[in-house]
């Protein structure tokens, strides 16, 4: 089992604000794990890329990159257009970073109906998938499950872009999916029944994760809140995390806490770890 924690977006409490420095300080926060944000479209990072993956690489910190988040792919030609050149230069930087996974949003339904919206968005992923091959792009692109309803990205939407697009991987942003359904995720099962799902559809061991805390209402997120204000909880997942020995994850915290409730995950699940590890123990020493 392999589980890795860390912020999207440099620490908060990083004093410098480059990549750089935001590395440094998860590797001394003892996370090992990045989501880069590329929250402005086509802006130039004003650092050494090959140094930044350099650093990546020598203190195990794995890199990933968040697409624009405005992308448009069911919009109109203009639109899809320009989400498409956003996503080209999102990929160039994935691979000059040593990112292994690019984040990316589809965009809102506008006028499509839900089966037409999956069919547009299926051609227009299996294309972005050909440029990045005919680019020497090898990130893998992950379609993110979305908050709301007007905004494609249901997991079942994902899904079925997962099992008809190759090289395609989900991002299962928790806080959304949760939202989404109305506030299901709530118990042990209610996350092996996630999990289970996903892993019925990807055949893969390895898991990618948006976590935090969430306001919501009516099927629609409102905001991200720090892990310990509302209704959703980080103990119940870790303890089917943990349960699952032979699953990777990566959990990246969204909260407006970041690297906090990052190393506040790390820690929920190194107590319940340690507590299955002493229970196990003590069913070993049988009574005299």
């Amino acid at each position: 089992m392999n589980i890795r924690f860390g912020p999207a977006g440099i620490p908060l409490s990083c004093k410098g604000r480059t990549l750089k420095d935001g590395i440094e300080d998860i590797h001394a926060l003892q996370l090992d794990a990045m989501e880069i944000q590329l929250l402005r479209p086509q802006r130039e990072i004003p650092e050494d890329l090959a140094l930044i993956k350099e650093l990546g690489e020598e203190l195990d910190v794995k890199l990933s990159i968040h697409a624009p988040y405005y992308m448009d792919i069911l919009g109109d030609s203009t639109y899809r257009d320009r989400s498409f050149d956003n996503l080209i230069w999102a990929g160039q930087m994935a691979k000059d970073l040593g990112a292994d996974i690019l984040s990316i949003t589809v965009g809102m339904y506008h006028e499509h109906s839900p089966d037409e919206a999956i069919e547009i968005a299926v051609k227009e992923v299996r294309n972005l998938r050909d440029r990045f091959k005919k680019l020497g792009f090898d990130a893998q692109i992950g379609i993110e499950t979305s908050g709301r309803q007007r905004v494609f990205g249901s997991l079942d939407e994902v899904l079925t872009i997962i099992k008809r697009v190759q090289r395609t991987i989900p991002v299962l942003n928790i806080p959304n999916i949760h939202s989404r359904e109305g506030g299901t995720l709530r118990e042990i099962d209610d996350f092996e029944e996630l999990f289970t799902k996903v892993h019925s559809v990807t055949r893969s061991d390895h898991f990618y994760l948006h976590f935090s805390g969430v306001e919501h209402a009516d099927g629609d997120k409102i905001m991200a809140t720090p892990i310990k204000k509302g209704d959703l909880r980080f103990d119940p997942m870790a303890e089917v995390m943990l349960n699952h020995e032979d699953w990777d994850f990566r959990v990246i915290s969204e909260s407006p806490l970041l690297e906090h409730d990052a190393v506040y995950m790390k820690l929920i699940m190194d107590r319940i770890l340690q507590r299955k590890i002493q229970k196990e123990e003590r069913l070993k020493v049988k009574p005299a």
